[in-house]
């Protein structure tokens, strides 16, 4: 099964509060009541983001957190690689060299391009249409011929 942790999940959450408000400054506690997570979790999201310039903070009574760029100009690629590390769907397509099997394997350049396909349809959504309703979320139509061997998945 092809899963993301519940960290990430709880960090799509936080993320996507921030984007709904785009210029207010959100504490972690605030968000934190929000998205029923809890404070030290937000926290660690936070700096997570931050970490990978998708979150900006000020300091100060008055300061909070806030997206370091439009929403329409992050993508859901970015939000994962920044809480989970870079998107590979197997280990050969993030780091080459560390699987015992690889100089015999025959099958890491198909995991590379299935692995480069899921990345571009992560990358394909922006923070903006996730946090807005369904109807924004729209993703590229599958152009390719469809074969009766090709299986659909609904």
């Amino acid at each position: 099964m092809l899963r993301l942790s519940k960290l990430t999940d709880y960090g799509m959450v936080v993320i996507t509060a921030l984007a709904r408000s785009p210029q207010a400054l959100r504490n972690a506690a605030d968000l934190a009541d929000e998205a029923h997570i809890g404070a030290p979790t937000v926290s660690k999201l936070l700096n997570r983001l931050g970490r990978a310039g998708l979150v900006e903070s000020e300091r100060g009574a008055h300061g909070g957190y806030r997206l370091a760029r439009a929403a329409s100009k992050i993508d859901m690629a970015e939000v994962i690689a920044a809480i989970e590390g870079p998107i590979g769907l197997t280990e050969c397509t993030v780091h080459n060299g560390r699987c015992g099997i690889q100089a015999s394997c025959r099958l890491r350049d198909n995991w590379q391009v299935i692995n480069r396909a899921v990345h571009g349809a992560l990358a394909d959504i922006s923070l903006a249409q996730m946090a807005g309703p369904i109807e924004n979320l729209q993703l590229r139509p599958d152009t390719r011929p469809r074969t009766s061997s090709t299986k659909t998945f609904n």
